[in-house]
C-alpha cells in the first residue's frame, strides 16, 4: 500500500473527471474453489486497489462527485472470525489508512445507492466481470445482472483509463521490482532447460519463485516445447534435445503490480542453425520496437514497422516473396505473427482490460483493425510518457494455419508454401520485455535484463 495522500489525490482526480453523481467502486469477494471455505487465493479488483489500496475482501467504495466526499463500506470481523483469523483492523481503521473519513457497514451500501437513485442522481459503475457483483448491482439498482455490461459508465471508464495509463513514480518502482522477480523466474527456467526434464517441473519452480517474492504469478505460466500454440498451458511433455522451450511468465507483487516476460531457448543449450536464423529475426523485431517506441508515436505504427522487419527476414529465408511493404499492408506476414506487438502493463498483466480494450488500447484517433493478425493488436494508440507496455514480437509455424492458407491460396503472391512446409515441425519463438515510455524514448523495466541475445542465452544455459 502507498501512503494515504496517494489515494486521496487519485480519488480527487477521478471526481474532477466525472461530471456529476456518485461513483461506485466494488471490491472483490472471496471466490470458492470447490466449496465455500476453500477459496482461491484472493485477488482484489484493480481499480478498487488503485483508488482505495485495500487488499481485503468484502469492501466497496463510493466517491460522491457533487459533495467531494468519499465513503468506505465493509463489515468488522466478529469473534468467530477472530478465532480463525486473529485480530483484524476495523473498517474505520482501514478507511483512515487511505484517507477516508466516512465508513459504514456493508449493508448500508444498498441504502446509499438507493437514495441516490431516488434523487435521480447518476450512479457510475465499471464493467463487472464477477457474477456476485453483477447480482449485487442488480439488487441495488434494479438493472438485470445480464444487462449490467450495457449500463457501465463510459464516462467513468474513460476517466479511469486516463488516470491509470501513465504510471506514477511509485508505480514504476513497483513494476521494476516485479520485473526483477521475472528475471529470477526466467533465468531459473534457462538453467533448468535440459533434456529429460518435464515442462511441469520447471513451470512449478517458476510459480514457486513468484509466490516466494510476492502474491503469485501474474497469469497462468506458459511453458512449452510447442510454442506454435500462442497460449499453451499444457505442461505434460518432457523436454527433448533440439526442441525450443518457450516460457511466457510473470510475477505479481503483494500490491498487485505485475511483470510479463517471454524467452525462447534451445533444449540442451545450443541453437541449431535453423533456430538461429529465425531467432535472429525475432530479436531484430524486438529491438526495432524498443528503438521506435517513444512519446506521441502510435503503437500501431510501431507494430507495422516491426512486421516489415519480420517479413524481410522471412523473405531472406525464402519463406516470403514480393514487395515487403505490400505484403505487410495485405497482412501476409500474419501467417507467422497472428498477434499484436503488445499491451498495457500495470496492476493487471493486461492492464485495465476489464474496462474494455477499445478504451484502453485505442481511442477516437486510433481504432482497431479487422485484418487478421492486426485485429489482435491490443495496444494501438499514441504513446505517452509513463506508459508501461510490452514489446513481444514472435514467429510461429502453425501447421493447421499453414495448411488452411495453402489450400485456400491466401496471400499466395507473397508466401512460398513449399519452403514454409519444411518449417511445420519448428514450433514458435516469442521474445517479450516490459518497457517504460520515457521523455526521450523508452527503457526496459527492472534492474536486471533477462538474457536475450543468442550468446547470452547459450552462456547462462551452459554455465
Amino acid at each position: 500500500m502507498f501512503d494515504s495522500l496517494t489515494y486521496q489525490k487519485r480519488r480527487k482526480a477521478l471526481r474532477e473527471k466525472v461530471s456529476h453523481g456518485i461513483i461506485l467502486l466494488l471490491g472483490n469477494n472471496e471466490a470458492p474453489a470447490n466449496y465455500p471455505d476453500n477459496a482461491y487465493k484472493f485477488r482484489q479488483d484493480s481499480s478498487f486497489v488503485y483508488f482505495f489500496g485495500l487488499q481485503h475482501p468484502g469492501f466497496a467504495g463510493i466517491l460522491d462527485v457533487d459533495s467531494g466526499e468519499d465513503y468506505l463500506f465493509g463489515d468488522d470481523v466478529d469473534m468467530d472470525d477472530i478465532i480463525w483469523m486473529g485480530p483484524q483492523p476495523s473498517v474505520k481503521e482501514l478507511a483512515a489508512q487511505v484517507g477516508v473519513d466516512k465508513s459504514y457497514p456493508f449493508d448500508k451500501l444498498k441504502d446509499f445507492v438507493g437514495s441516490a437513485i431516488a434523487k435521480r442522481r447518476k450512479v457510475h459503475f465499471l464493467p463487472l466481470y464477477r457474477h456476485d457483483k453483477m447480482l449485487l448491482v442488480e439488487e441495488m439498482t434494479g438493472i438485470r445482472a445480464s444487462m449490467t455490461p450495457k449500463h457501465a459508465s463510459v464516462e467513468l471508464i474513460k476517466a479511469i483509463v486516463d488516470l491509470r495509463s501513465s504510471k506514477e513514480p511509485c508505480e514504476i518502482a513497483e513494476i521494476d521490482k516485479a520485473c526483477d522477480v521475472g528475471y529470477e523466474m526466467h533465468t531459473a527456467a534457462m538453467r533448468l532447460c535440459k533434456p529429460g526434464i518435464s515442462e511441469q517441473y520447471i513451470a512449478g519452480v517458476l510459480d514457486g519463485i513468484a509466490s516466494s517474492y510476492g502474491r503469485m504469478v501474474s497469469f497462468a505460466t506458459i511453458l512449452t516445447q510447442n510454442g506454435q500454440t500462442l497460449h499453451n498451458h499444457d505442461h505434460s511433455h518432457v523436454l527433448q534435445e533440439g526442441r525450443l522451450m518457450l516460457t511466457d511468465a510473470g510475477a505479481e507483487l503483494m500490491n498487485c503490480y505485475c511483470s510479463d516476460h517471454t524467452r525462447t531457448v534451445p533444449v540442451g543449450g545450443k541453437f541449431t542453425a535453423r533456430q538461429r536464423d529465425v531467432y535472429s529475426i525475432v530479436l531484430a523485431c524486438h529491438d526495432k520496437a524498443l528503438e521506435l517506441a517513444r512519446p506521441e508515436v502510435t503503437y500501431m505504427s510501431v507494430h507495422l514497422e516491426v512486421c516489415k522487419v519480420l517479413a524481410q527476414g522471412m523473405k531472406d529465408l525464402g519463406l516470403m516473396k514480393g514487395d515487403v511493404e505490400e505484403a505487410v499492408a495485405a497482412g501476409a506476414h500474419a501467417l507467422f505473427l497472428p498477434h499484436g506487438l503488445g499491451h498495457m502493463m500495470g496492476l493487471d498483466v493486461h492492464d485495465m482490460e476489464d474496462l474494455g480494450q477499445c478504451y484502453v488500447g485505442y481511442d477516437d484517433e486510433i481504432q482497431p483493425s479487422a485484418q487478421f493478425g492486426l485485429s489482435s493488436l491490443r495496444m494501438g494508440r499514441r504513446l505517452k510518457e509513463g506508459f508501461v507496455i510490452t514489446d513481444e514480437p514472435g514467429c510461429y509455424f502453425i501447421p493447421a494455419l499453414i495448411d488452411k492458407w495453402r489450400a485456400e491460396k491466401i496471400h499466395a503472391d507473397f508466401l512460398n508454401f513449399d519452403a514454409i512446409d519444411k518449417f511445420k515441425d519448428f514450433g514458435g519463438i516469442r521474445l517479450e520485455d516490459d518497457i517504460l515510455i520515457t521523455p526521450e524514448g523508452s527503457r526496459f523495466t527492472g534492474h536486471k535484463h533477462i538474457p536475450i541475445t543468442i550468446g547470452e542465452v547459450e552462456d547462462i544455459m551452459n554455465e
